[in-house]
């Protein structure tokens, strides 16, 4: 059979430890065997990103923007034992912020639903999206560490030189500070794709953050949403016989757990990061979780929703076996291919990116699966594979399919 021609490339974003592992067997046994794969490759391992002073990073996502589909592999967020580990320069900054900044967008995760992979929470029959904001907070702040006694300000001075005071705190010991921010421009683009999502999937959206705390930073992003709603998009909500509220985030947490699912639940950044990691752990494990980046230009970023899967890396340089689910990184890189055909109008790459998907969900139906799948699985007698065999599975599967 002829391989899969691609008009366009995608920018592919090589990653870290055990999933970039995964991401050469991926396209040694999923992906190159039918499709002349056109990518733009950049090199996101933290030793490439130390060498090149994280421009690949920024390289990586001004790609992005150009050709408007990426796929990503999961990467190192450096901390302290990691600067000793890799001998870095600095603790470089998550290089998911830095794209997510380049491209303002709004992330999109939700879990994939297998039969025989019941919900941690019993009532979850639907899926939860959750829709993370992908610019500033905590991802873009500035700290310090304060030495001792003295007073602490945030500052504001406009450009004809008016400054603006408010005290943070006076201190009369060590402590901390911390600056964060957001822009009017973003929380719009991140309100309109919401509501845009919501209108393209026919799903009630919800919005949570904390404003009767926060009654300026996070009653801002409440505003902005609700004035966008009122303004553009109730009219279509109604239509549809679709619903948009508002509540804080500790309310929208207890009628997530008490609900069916089936909805859009829009978070700020720092609480979407959370959020999504509690969703997709209690719809089954954190390996079954995609994610898209979607930016205002109409750029996306696919990948996994979990991290590196250190431990089992660790394990693989050691020359042990492995078992590490790669269905999520699958994903990433079948919804990447799908948004790439649908862009160019290559029918023949949607279909076989729809194909790997189902190939995926029914090698696991039909009982063939990763160890941590299995703890969770109704399977009475599941067939335990390591990361290679799984992937070879879905494989045989993916030729019955084709």
């Amino acid at each position: 059979m002829a391989k899969i021609q691609m008009k366009t490339p995608l920018v592919e974003m090589d990653g870290d430890e055990m999933t970039r592992i995964l991401w050469q067997m991926i396209k040694d046994e999923l992906l190159l065997p039918y499709i002349d794969l056109n990518t733009e490759y950049y090199d996101l391992g933290l030793e490439n990103r130390n060498a090149t002073d994280d421009q690949v990073t920024v390289d990586s996502a001004n790609a992005t923007l150009k050709y408007g589909v990426a796929v990503k592999c999961a990467t190192i967020t450096p901390n302290g034992a990691r600067m000793k580990e890799y001998d870095l320069k600095q603790m470089w900054k998550s290089p998911n912020g830095t794209i997510r900044a380049i491209l303002d967008g709004t992330v999109f995760r939700a879990p994939i639903l297998v039969k025989g992979i019941v919900p941690y929470v019993k009532n979850w029959t639907k899926p939860i999206t959750i829709a993370r904001h992908a610019y500033g907070d905590v991802y873009k702040n500035t700290e310090i560490k304060i030495p001792g006694a003295g007073k602490a300000e945030l500052v504001f001075t406009s450009e004809d030189g008016v400054e603006t005071r408010e005290l943070i705190h006076d201190f009369d010991g060590a402590g901390i500070i911390q600056g964060i921010h957001n822009t009017e421009k973003s929380i719009k683009s991140f309100a309109r794709a919401c509501f845009g999502y919501a209108v393209d999937t026919r799903q009630d959206l919800w919005f949570s953050t904390k404003d009767t705390i926060s009654k300026k930073y996070d009653h801002t992003f409440k505003d902005i949403f609700q004035e966008i709603y009122e303004g553009e998009y109730k009219a279509k909500f109604e239509e549809l016989g679709i619903e948009y509220f508002y509540t804080l985030i500790d309310d929208a947490v207890a009628r997530v757990i008490r609900s069916e699912g089936g909805f859009i639940w829009a978070c700020k950044n720092y609480d979407g990061d959370v959020m999504s990691d509690m969703v997709a752990t209690a719809y089954g494990d954190l390996s079954m979780m995609t994610s898209v980046l979607v930016s205002p230009s109409g750029a996306y970023e696919y990948e996994a929703a979990h991290g590196t899967v250190q431990r089992h890396y660790y394990k693989h340089l050691k020359g042990e076996e492995t078992s590490t689910n790669s269905i999520a990184t699958i994903f990433a890189w079948s919804g990447a291919l799908r948004k790439r055909g649908e862009l160019d109008g290559n029918a023949e790459l949607v279909s076989f990116a729809e194909k790997l998907e189902r190939a995926c969900i029914k090698t696991v139906e039909d009982g063939k699966m990763t160890k941590s799948l299995s703890l969770i699985s109704t399977c009475e007698k599941p067939v335990i594979l390591n990361s290679l065999a799984f992937i070879r599975a879905i494989r045989e599967t993916l030729e019955e399919l084709m």
